[in-house]
Order: C-alpha cells, then structure tokens, then sequence
C-alpha cells in the first residue's frame, strides 16, 4: 500500500475539505455580486422609464403620437395590453464598431399613456459590469490563491511545532542501545496525547531494560554454573575410559557422550563469552595487531590444515591495528580461520589478505552461500557439522564486530566464501 506521512495525509484532507469551500464560497460571493450589479442597473432603469412616462404624459397629449427609436431607447404606439410590472433581462446585441455583440440589459412594458398604449424599450449597456466582474473575479481568485498558500504555509509551520515532541521521541528511539536504555528518558510535553506515549515508552523501556538484565545475568549464571558439573562429568568419563573390563559397545558410548559433553562445554564458553562482550567486560586501550594474532593461530591450526592438505596464502605487507582486547581479537581470529578450515574440502584453498584498512579472509568450501538472513544468527550452523559445531562462531564475530564499531561483509564468488572486516 501507499505510504505518506502524517503532515502529508493532514494536508490532503485539509485540501479536499478546503478547495470545495472555496469554490462555493468564490461562487456565491459572485453571484451576489453579479445580483447586486444587476439590481443597481434595475432601479436605473425603472427611474429612466419613470421620467419618460412623465414626459411622454405632458409632451403626447392632445391626440399627438411619439416616436422615439435609439440604439438605448424605443418608444413607440403599439396594439396591445398594457404591463403592470416591466420585464428587465439580458439581452445582446451586435455593435458594427466594434463587430461583436455587446451585452445589455433591457427594460420592456406596455404602458398606457393618456389612454394610448405606448412600447418602451430601454436598454443600458453592461460593458463596464463586464469589466468590473472580471477584474473582482481576477481579485477573488488572487486573495483565495493567496489565503489558500498562507494556510498551508502555516498549517505545515503549526504541524511542525506541534509534532516536536514526537519526532525528538522517534530519534531517541532510533538511536537506543540495549545497554545504555536504562538512561534513555522521555520527557513531558504541554500535548496530552504525546504525554501519554512518552509515559508508556518510559515504562516499556524500564521493563526492557529489566528484562534485559535478568536475561544478562541469567546467562552468566547459568554459565558459570555449568563449568563445574560438566568438568565433574568429563574428568568421571575419562576414569571408565580406563576400565580395560569395558566392552567394545560400551566404550562407544562412552566416547559419544564424551564428544557430545566437550560440545556443550564448547556451547557454554562461547554464551559465557558472548555475555561477556554483551556487558562490555573487554574494555582496554591496547592497540592490538590482526596480522600478528593471525599468523600465531595459523600455526596453532597447522595440524588441522595439514590434514585437509590445504594451500594457506598470505598477504600480510601492512597491518590492520585495532584497539581491541587480545580476548576478543583471538575469538574473532579464531572462528573466522577456523570456519575455513573446518568448512574447506581437501586440497582447498584459504586466502588471507591484511591491509591497512581491511582484514579479508577467504577459502573454498564444500557448502553453499550462505543466507543473508542465517548468516549471523546465534545456533546457526552448516547442516552437515550438527555434531560438531556449536553455531555460536559467527554470532560471536558480529557481536566483536558490533561492539567495536567495525563493519563486516560477506560474499561468495566463483565458489570461494570471503568475510571483509573494515574499519
């Protein structure tokens, strides 16, 4: 559907409820212009028929006829029954001097003069009514244009004055963050309505924030406390791994609940991180450098490149710092080298470029592009590493990313996948 905002609507309901009234009120104000015009020519010419009935009484007396025929005036005996009332309309009438037709108005009755019934005909031109009509009309149309800009002019002005208030809630809202909402505060107008909506966005941002705590700490907790009972649970695994009485079978399920326990402890690190990052427990002013913290975890993963036999290039001839905690700079290292190794096929290929301004890695892989809408969403993972991936990696990437006010890109071409992290 069509979208527009408020101030827009308000003006086109104002246009459509305003441009009819105008139109009626131009359209009576100039029929009862044209009326009054009219009704002043009207006395003028019952006063001119008047004196010409007074005349024609004292000069057509004594069986004396009168003739009188003008271009404004016919008086003339005629046949017929006399008028009470005179008949005034609009006429017109073609004028050779200036070869078009002139409008008229017209005054015709039958009246009996010392007892002979006379026509008289008297016309007045209405030229200037003409003129005079078109130049109000031009006038009308002028101060209705004028009164027409200057209401919208100061409808906009009011509408902007008004609507403050909203506009400086819809900013603080656009530009809330999850862990500074708790200082985030609306404040009172003189609108009852906008008085309302700030009171209810402050409640919904004390719930939002206490929520947001307790899910904070919830997870910290949570985390922590699993430490203890999943290392109790690992360390008595490891102790019946020793049993030499153990059968086969049983010893393999012993090692899948090994396998499965080192994921959830895996799991639990990476929300205890997460966490951490979430309640800005990484702070420091330490520049630190990606090259260096990547060329030490390549020959931490060595083994495991070896083992796909894959071919690693490197571009490291200048240096991508950042003041980032070494915590933080090893976990986004670490997931983004270690996504392309463990997604990699073998004989793949793992490129790593450092520059100034961009940290890029790229590799080969036997999965597909990944979705826009997966691409960092926590408990996300390759559907064909369920049992070994946590989904927590990239998760992990965006929230370092975001924290620290970097971007990150992701693409693939040709079948390489490529993150690109830029200042």
């Amino acid at each position: 559907s069509f979208i527009m905002k408020l101030l827009t609507k308000t003006t086109l309901y104002f246009l459509v409820a305003m441009i009819p009234l105008l139109a009626a009120t131009g359209f009576y104000l100039f029929n009862r212009f044209s009326k009054e015009i009219n009704h002043s020519s009207d006395r003028e010419l019952i006063s001119q028929e008047i004196q010409w009935i007074r005349y024609l009484e004292t000069e057509a007396g004594s069986g004396v006829t009168f003739i009188l025929r003008t271009p404004d005036i016919s008086i003339f005996p005629v046949d017929g029954r006399v008028n009470d009332v005179p008949a005034i309309k609009d006429v017109y009438a073609y004028s050779k001097s200036q070869s078009n037709k002139i409008p008229y108005r017209q005054l015709e009755q039958v009246v009996a003069i010392n007892g002979s019934p006379y026509q008289i005909i008297i016309r007045q031109s209405q030229e200037q009514k003409a003129v005079l009509v078109a130049d109000v009309t031009r006038i009308m149309l002028f101060v209705f244009a004028g009164l027409f800009a200057a209401t919208l002019i100061f409808n906009w002005m009011i509408s902007e004055r008004l609507w403050k208030p909203f506009r400086n809630s819809l900013n603080k809202i656009r530009s809330a963050e999850l862990e500074k909402i708790e200082g985030m505060h609306f404040e009172k107008t003189n609108t009852k309505e906008f008085n309302e909506l700030n009171a209810s966005l402050n409640y919904m941002t004390r719930k939002i924030h206490k929520d947001y705590e307790n899910m904070k700490e919830f997870t910290e907790n949570a985390a922590h406390e699993m430490q203890t009972p999943v290392a109790v649970v690992q360390s008595k695994l490891e102790l019946l791994l020793q049993d030499s009485n153990l059968r086969e079978e049983q010893v393999q399920s012993i090692l899948q609940s090994v396998t499965a326990l080192n994921r959830l402890s895996k799991l639990n690190e990476a929300l205890l991180l997460l966490a951490k990052i979430e309640n800005h427990q990484y702070e420091t002013r330490e520049e630190i450098s990606l090259a260096e913290i990547t060329k030490k975890y390549l020959s931490l993963f060595q083994e495991f490149i070896n083992e796909k036999q894959l071919k690693v290039l490197t571009s490291f001839n200048e240096d991508f710092n950042l003041t980032l905690h070494p915590v933080l700079a090893g976990s986004l290292v670490t997931n983004l080298l270690g996504n392309a190794i463990k997604y990699n096929y073998e004989n793949g290929t793992v490129a790593i470029e450092v520059t100034d301004d961009c940290y890029r890695i790229s590799n080969t892989g036997r999965v597909g592009e990944i979705p826009a809408d997966k691409l960092f969403k926590r408990m996300h993972s390759s559907p064909d590493e369920k049992n070994s991936s946590n989904g927590l990696g990239l998760a992990i990437v965006k929230k370092i990313i975001d924290v620290n006010n970097l971007s990150i890109q992701y693409r693939m071409q040709n079948g390489i996948h490529t993150f690109e992290i830029r200042k």
